[in-house]
């Protein structure tokens, strides 16, 4: 079974499985087959085509933010190597393939109870909770309570997913799809820092991509805002003027196509969600469902990568005067992880995006200096990864950093640590806060709604 698993997510790929899914969630929604087998196509060439322009922007900007990390002469000895070593750790972990019937079984059972309404068809990404069960079974020493943590992450996740539904339909304007994903736990941290800022005139205005051409005009494009920070970025690595020219036009495409393809989500997944919610209003009244995927259908945002491209520099600045960090930023230096909660909680304004992003990117280098023994130890155990002597590997974007940093220092209670229950506690009250916030905020949008109506 084991090896089924590997084939079906190593071998063929979400542009591959997840649209034999989505023909079955199709014909089980009553749709005609050639339009289940042409919507599910779509999707399929969706997550190509956006894994095709993430490679590609990934491609110019990283080596270029390699080059700007070489100048500064960093000498910090916690590498930082992205997320590929660390799938490789918790697919490795003997215990990995029970979290695939625990997510599917919580899915259901939430479902059923009513707990949630989102379908978690994005099977992928229960790596992500393989690692955080990986992470608390090594560090309390017990295996129950790494799979136990991994099924409390479902949980907050799929309660997450439901919770920011509407402001992901607004972002993209997708209907039925909800963004299960692990990264959007950071929205916890975000929140608060969202909330003190929009009691601010000067950062309460609209200040996403569509207001902003209003006021500046051609500088608020899609393609000339990836060219602007292209160069800044050319610049910073002490490229020549030819380099510094072309990773500005490679910039300005990758921007400016990620809309084009973010609209093939659209066009994929409006005919199935159109069909699911016909079917559950027949079978539920007055419950609405929705289908929970990985993060790129949000990636048609330019407030996403504009911000992401802009943190860039600010992650290296913080590596260099942070005490106490130790990564040096790498492999992971395009932080999608922080910019994804960004967007969603603030419902893509710009400047709130990147001073919120400035003000919490010290979370994840700090969280990756913890982690770094930890991975390093169990890399070696796999043994996927040479580590040179004297040196660690960890991750500084982590997906969903504070959660796995609280839950994995408070199983330490394990060992006589009680230190990291007083972390849980706080994140807890923060969950409680953030959820009631953003329902408080739901309600006085559909108020508002209503009055203009």
């Amino acid at each position: 079974m084991k090896e089924i698993i590997n084939y079906i997510l190593n071998d063929l790929g979400a542009h591959v499985f997840l649209p034999m899914i989505m023909i079955i969630v199709g014909l089980i929604v009553r749709m005609k087959f050639k339009d289940a087998f042409s919507s599910a196509l779509t999707l399929g060439v969706a997550f190509l085509g956006m894994g095709m322009v993430l490679g590609f922007m990934f491609n110019s900007i990283g080596p270029a933010s390699e080059s700007f990390v070489k100048n500064t002469g960093l000498q910090l000895n916690a590498i930082d190597t992205g997320w590929s070593p660390l799938a490789s750790v918790a697919w490795g972990w003997p215990y990995a393939f029970f979290l695939f019937p625990i997510q599917i079984g919580i899915n259901i059972i939430m479902l059923a109870t009513k707990q949630t309404n989102t379908l978690n068809v994005d099977l992928w990404n229960v790596w992500n909770k393989i690692l955080t069960a990986v992470f608390v079974t090594a560090i309390s020493g017990s295996v129950i309570a790494g799979l136990a943590v991994g099924a409390v992450e479902v949980y907050f996740e799929l309660k997450n997913s439901d919770l920011t539904q509407a402001e992901v339909y607004k972002i993209t304007k997708i209907p039925g799809v909800a963004c299960p994903h692990s990264m959007a736990l950071f929205n916890v941290i975000v929140y608060p820092f969202d909330l003190l800022l929009r009691k601010i005139p000067f950062f309460n205005r609209q200040l996403d991509a569509e207001h902003l051409k209003d006021k500046i005009g051609i500088f608020a494009e899609n393609h000339v805002m990836g060219f602007i920070v292209g160069i800044l970025i050319g610049i910073f690595a002490r490229y020549d003027v030819s380099q510094i020219l072309t990773l500005g036009v490679q910039a300005a495409t990758a921007l400016r196509i990620f809309p084009m393809v973010a609209k093939l989500f659209m066009e994929a997944l409006a005919p199935i969600s159109d069909a699911a919610s016909e079917f559950m209003k027949k079978r539920f009244p007055g419950r609405e469902f929705y289908i929970g995927l990985d993060w790129p259908f949000l990636a048609g945002s330019s407030e996403l990568w504009v911000t992401t491209i802009i943190l860039v520099p600010i992650t290296i600045l913080f590596a260099v005067i942070l005490p106490g960090n130790n990564v040096l930023p790498f492999g992971g230096i395009i932080n999608i992880c922080i910019a994804v909660p960004l967007l969603i909680v603030t419902g893509g304004n710009l400047l709130r995006m990147i001073v919120i992003g400035i003000i919490t990117t010290p979370v994840f280098l700090y969280v990756g200096t913890y982690f770094a023994p930890t991975i390093t130890e169990l890399a070696r155990k796999v043994g996927t990864v040479e580590i040179p002597a004297n040196s660690m590997i960890t991750w500084s974007s982590m997906e969903a950093p504070v959660f796995r940093f609280v839950w994995s220092y408070a199983s330490g209670v394990m060992k006589g640590n009680f230190t990291g229950v007083i972390f849980l506690a706080i994140w807890l009250a923060l969950w409680v806060f953030y959820v009631k916030g953003m329902k408080k905020r739901r309600e006085e949008e559909l108020n508002a709604e209503m009055a203009e109506a």
